[in-house]
């Protein structure tokens, strides 16, 4: 059966080659986050650098438990990707910090994403990219 006029189909592919050209673009000989929330735990501890993150923030930002972020921290520490430092304010609580290892595997990943975003853009006129996110707008809301 041919589905290749099936806007799921082509979604699907699209997703595949997409994240493959993504790995190999930023892990080209370099160390990956041990898993993919931990990719994203270190976005977001990047995007909020300039204010003091808790655990709790994160429970929160990613709808996970306790447990779970215990978990993950645990092992990003391990792995040399956070530190935990203790507050003024209050010394129970533990700031969650990145360490420029984590800094810098977050900043490569960026400018991977960058160079497939222009690899992806290219050829497409202004119009165009902007009819392909309206398309694509117009599909999410019909999933949700």
């Amino acid at each position: 059966m041919e589905h290749r006029d099936e806007i799921g189909f082509q979604v699907r592919t699209l997703s595949n080659l997409i994240k493959r050209l993504v790995d190999q673009t930023a892990f080209q000989g370099r160390e990956r986050p041990a898993t993919g929330m931990h990719g994203w735990v270190i976005g977001y501890l990047y995007e909020n650098r300039n204010r003091d993150v808790f655990q709790r923030d994160l429970q929160e930002q990613f709808s996970i438990r306790r447990s779970t972020v215990t978990g993950i921290l645990q092992l990003m520490e391990k792995n040399g990707l956070i530190t935990r430092q203790s507050v003024d304010e209050d010394a129970r609580l533990k700031k969650i910090v990145l360490t420029p290892k984590a800094i810098e595997q977050h900043e490569q990943i960026h400018r991977s994403i960058r160079k497939v975003e222009e690899q992806l853009s290219e050829g497409l006129t202004p119009e165009e990219k902007q009819t392909f996110l309206e398309l694509c707008d117009k599909i999410r809301r019909n999933i949700e």
